[in-house]
């Protein structure tokens, strides 16, 4: 049975992408996470002390470290996740997100490198390394602007977005100087189940409960395309498969909207799951002043997805988004526990 490494497995999007691994497929996972404030172990609990399972604390700016636990692994891929995600974050503390967004990009891809030269021909054609970046590094798109494909220039305007692009740069490079099976992955807004909840959606859900205001920046206009985390850790495992080697494919999830949109949309199904009235809620919305650089409108041309690999999104936004605050209702300690949510605008 084959390994494959998963770095930022706690987090929102690699438990997901773990999870699916070890329930639809089957290979053995390590999951390799930091456990900074947006991991949660408890997320994964269901899997321990399963064959197929391990974890190890780790941060990827510890090559050494990642050398150790390529050699003891030996994985057939490494699906690289772990990093510093959150705009509002990066712009009061830009340091962190290059040090783990490109300085920890380099020191996995160096450890990867060697681990696949020390392997044998067969091995080293099998090998992958995936890397999962974000739309942002585009930058913004004009409200009639086509969505960019693969081939886009980037022009990140956040610190988290210029971090993302220079980690992207790297993994180019190590494809064409070294020749590493690079596989480079740019999702749009995901939503789900499990998210942290310093992101809108959730972070909206529990100021709603509480009867807190729901902070939005500038007039809510900002446009992001909506993608199912579910959706998103299949297309990951697909491009894993059958992707081509060096090659990058934009994940969309054809859902564009509006923060002031998805928020009026919570507001609707909270008055249905929580008896919660709509129009108390929507008195709630307060427009406050808007972010540097907060970019207008992202989205992703999909169709390589589409003509290459076959794959499109399976979740209609309106279901998934009921079903997402459905689950938040279910777990509203569970996300007390981890930040209050007060007073904090929701982006996207």
């Amino acid at each position: 049975m084959e390994t494959i490494m998963v770095t930022g497995g706690a987090g929102f999007i690699g438990s997901a992408l773990v999870r699916h691994i070890i329930g639809e497929r089957h290979e053995r996972v390590v999951n390799v996470d930091a456990l900074t404030y947006a991991g949660q172990p408890d997320s994964l609990a269901e899997l321990a002390g399963l064959s197929r399972y391990r974890f190890e604390r780790g941060d990827v700016r510890d090559g050494r470290h990642m050398a150790r636990l390529l050699a003891e692994y030996h994985p057939r891929a490494v699906m690289h996740l772990a990093a510093q995600t959150h705009v509002d974050r990066s712009i009061t503390g830009p340091g962190v997100f290059v040090d783990t967004n490109v300085n920890g990009v380099a020191s996995l891809l160096e450890a990867s490198r060697q681990h696949w030269q020390t392997l044998s021909a067969d091995e080293r054609a099998h090998f992958r390394f995936l890397h999962v970046s974000t739309d942002e590094v585009y930058g913004a798109l004009a409200p009639d602007a086509p969505p960019p494909d693969e081939t886009a220039p980037m022009a990140p305007s956040s610190p988290y977005a210029a971090s993302k692009a220079g980690g992207d740069h790297l993994v180019n490079a190590w494809h064409a100087t070294y020749g590493l099976p690079t596989l480079l992955t740019r999702a749009t807004n995901n939503y789900g189940p499990g998210q942290y909840p310093e992101k809108l959606i959730p972070l909206m859900i529990l100021n709603a409960l509480a009867g807190r205001s729901l902070p939005i920046y500038g007039d809510g206009g900002q446009s992001r395309d909506w993608l199912h985390v579910d959706d998103h850790v299949r297309a990951l495992c697909q491009i894993l498969d059958a992707g081509r080697p060096g090659a990058s494919y934009n994940i969309a999830g054809g859902c564009e909207s509006s923060n002031l949109a998805i928020v009026e949309a919570l507001c609707d199904a909270l008055e249905q799951q929580a008896g919660l009235s709509r129009a108390a809620l929507r008195r709630l919305i307060t427009h406050v002043p808007d972010r540097p650089g907060h970019d207008r409108r992202y989205s992703l041309d999909g169709r390589r997805m589409r003509d290459e690999l076959g794959w499109r999104p399976h979740r209609a936004f309106d279901p998934g988004l009921e079903e997402t605050v459905g689950w938040y209702l279910r777990h509203e300690q569970w996300c007390r526990r981890l930040i209050d949510p007060g007073a904090r605008a929701g982006r996207a």
